[in-house]
């Protein structure tokens, strides 16, 4: 699907390196994955520079076939060496090219705001990576409605390039921004959305309905706040609507991950939904979601309770 301002043609399922790639699979698994991604039809892999990722071989498809994109934000350890800073956003992105052994990437996104820059700055070094060639696109990630539309405002008042897509957390458990902030944007400005987390880091597949098994990304050091998420209140109480989403599952003949997948693509403004997965049976699963029959919206909607509503339905 494509986003009304952008012919950029990206497959509805994505294929993320987030967690994964290069700290919990080894290289020929990334490669595998890659591999039955690609010819499964995904064309949409996303990296940052700070992703252990860059040593997987997709040089033999044809570049043009593919869409890479990658995130710039958190890079070395010096002041410099992160944040949105022109000097960063031009070294960063050579910093990704270079690992990824690419000429190029497709979109390159600013991984959150950064407050030191202005959005000027950031505007104009965005448009000269993509002059120079070294990216086609930009996109933000996890910005506010208002900052991108800053962004676009900018790039109108100084002719530069505005960016053509955000990249937003999307779940049953994370819906706001998604239904509401984006389609409002996208109607306005034509920025499309990529969404990643469709399964809120696992917490929907119900691998932590009985606590957190050891080898679980929970359980991973540095992922401390993903455990406490799991155990607090909310979090049990979303576990119970987990199981009752498990059941409707079973009933439409598909998994509870194909669901989540399936649900996050029925949303309008979403081009593309991230996968992250770490073995190939996960992969073919996720791939599966495109196959779940037609469910009820509104039965969905009952079940999970929290359908945000838009400020214009709201004063009506």
């Amino acid at each position: 699907q494509s986003d009304n301002k952008t012919r950029l043609r990206v497959s509805c399922l994505g294929l993320g390196t987030w967690v994964t790639f290069g700290s919990q699979i080894s290289d020929e698994m990334a490669e595998n994955l890659m591999t039955i991604a690609y010819e499964n039809g995904v064309n949409l892999f996303d990296t940052a520079e700070v992703y252990a990722s860059g040593r997987s071989d997709i040089s033999r498809f044809l570049r043009s076939s593919f869409v890479i994109t990658t995130k710039i934000y958190w890079g070395g350890q010096a002041e410099t060496e992160r944040g949105l800073s022109r000097k960063h956003i031009i070294e960063g992105l050579r910093g990704s090219l270079s690992r990824l052994q690419l000429d190029y990437v497709d979109i390159v996104f600013a991984n959150r705001n950064d407050v030191n820059s202005p959005m000027e700055e950031i505007v104009r070094a965005m448009t000269f990576v993509i002059n120079q060639g070294m990216a086609m696109y930009w996109g933000t990630s996890r910005w506010s409605a208002m900052e991108i539309m800053e962004a676009y405002s900018v790039a109108r008042q100084f002719n530069l390039i505005p960016p053509v897509c955000e990249q937003a957390e999307y779940h049953y458990f994370q819906r706001d921004k998604v239904e509401v902030q984006l389609p409002e944007l996208y109607h306005k400005i034509g920025v499309g959305a990529m969404t990643w987390s469709p399964l809120a880091c696992g917490l929907i597949t119900g691998k932590y309905s009985d606590g957190v098994p050891e080898c679980s990304r929970a359980a991973m050091k540095g992922y401390q706040w993903l455990k406490e998420r799991v155990n607090s209140e909310e979090g049990r109480r979303q576990l119970a609507k987990i199981k009752e989403l498990h059941l409707l599952a079973d009933r439409l003949g598909c998994t509870a991950a194909q669901l989540a997948i399936a649900w996050c693509l029925r949303s309008e403004g979403v081009s593309s939904v991230l996968l992250g997965v770490s073995n190939t049976d996960q992969l073919l699963e996720n791939l599966g979601a495109l196959r779940v029959k037609k469910y009820t919206i509104t039965e969905m909607d009952a079940l999970l309770g929290n359908k945000p509503h838009s400020k214009k339905e709201s004063r009506a």
